[in-house]
């Protein structure tokens, strides 16, 4: 039987890069208007396979992104492995997600490649914010579909989701 893997918010995650080195993520929240999905947030250092961070600096580092996931699922799937646990910080209250009810949409037979039909939110947030087109701050909002464990992996090594959603421009 697999074990069973046990979360809390907190807890610190590391993703193994091609390289051999690590990056890591800490798990920040749950977002029940997300399927209660975990929230994690991604930091851009990279450390050296041998090399234990200093949670403090590491949490204190430049933020990559924040998403919602599985995390227990990347757990079971050996693409997270679980490191530390720390308090969260920085307030989760000013992260936005957005979006769109064009995701997945055709038109003329084609799939919507830019949408002026947005929506942003805050973690916990029953109200979502029908805002037309993504402009200013709003377009750092982090796109808020709940990913697949290999989806967050992915972005963690190149920058980007490796799947198609609508652009904002």
């Amino acid at each position: 039987m697999p074990k069973r893997v046990i979360t809390k918010i907190g807890d610190i995650f590391s993703v193994e890069l091609d390289n051999g080195n690590k990056k890591y993520f800490q798990y920040i929240a749950n977002d029940l208007t997300q399927l209660n999905s975990d929230v994690i947030r991604s930091y851009k250092k990279e450390y050296s396979k041998d090399e234990q961070p200093d949670y403090e600096k590491l949490l204190s580092g430049e933020i990559d992104f924040h998403a919602h996931t599985m995390i227990n699922v990347g757990v079971k799937q050996n693409l997270f492995t679980q490191e530390g646990k720390s308090i969260v910080n920085p307030n989760i209250d000013n992260i936005v997600f957005r979006g769109t009810l064009d995701y997945g949409q055709k038109v003329n037979g084609e799939l919507v490649k830019v949408s002026n039909n947005w929506r942003i939110w805050h973690i916990n947030d029953d109200n979502f914010t029908n805002i037309g087109k993504l402009e200013g701050k709003n377009r750092n909002a982090e796109i808020g579909i709940v990913m697949p464990p290999f989806a967050i992996v992915e972005r963690i090594k190149t920058g980007k989701f490796n799947f198609v959603y609508p652009d904002f421009e």
